[in-house]
């Protein structure tokens, strides 16, 4: 059973991936503990979201379960108003297709350029993907928009997804 918001966080980077190589290795590309990411994808594993063997996540069940579970497992309510890093549709790519005048969510961050309202990320590391991993601070913003739940974002979230999700296994 997912039970945590980072085994969204680790699903998400393992979908970037052409093959898994360890957990200390993956840890430290997403700024976790080995230990938390094989916690997390034991989590995934028995909650039918990754291969036992491959370690990989199978691409239908992530998207069922993103596309239509994430958004009430782990609501995205915006908070006060704060500094910081752009996510859902005000980061890439979504930031590019809508035009709002309202202020953007944000991750708090000490770098964060923009001023908005607070939502919580997946993970606490989340703010430094974007300069280290800019495509998967990207698929992190993009499940910001299903989280938030706005109808619009929502299905230009859906498709950007399913464009980029696995793209380095399909």
């Amino acid at each position: 059973m997912i039970s945590r918001s980072l085994d969204i966080y680790v699903l998400l980077k393992l979908s970037l991936l052409d093959e898994f190589s360890s957990y200390v290795g993956l840890g430290n590309q997403i700024k976790m503990s080995a230990s938390e990411v094989h916690a997390s994808v034991q989590r995934s594993i028995s909650a039918g979201l990754i291969h036992p063997e491959s370690r990989l996540p199978l691409r239908r069940s992530v998207e069922d379960y993103l596309f239509h579970g994430v958004r009430y497992a782990f609501p995205a309510s915006p908070g006060a108003t704060t500094r910081g890093i752009p996510t859902a549709y005000a980061a890439p790519p979504l930031n590019n297709l809508i035009e709002y005048s309202d202020l953007p969510p944000v991750w708090l961050s000490g770098k964060g350029d923009v001023k908005g309202v607070r939502i919580e990320p997946l993970h606490k590391s989340a703010q430094y993907m974007r300069e280290k991993d800019p495509d998967f601070y990207e698929l992190l913003a993009l499940v910001d928009a299903l989280r938030m739940g706005r109808q619009r974002e929502y299905n230009l979230a859906v498709e950007e997804l399913k464009r980029r999700l696995f793209s380095a296994r399909s």
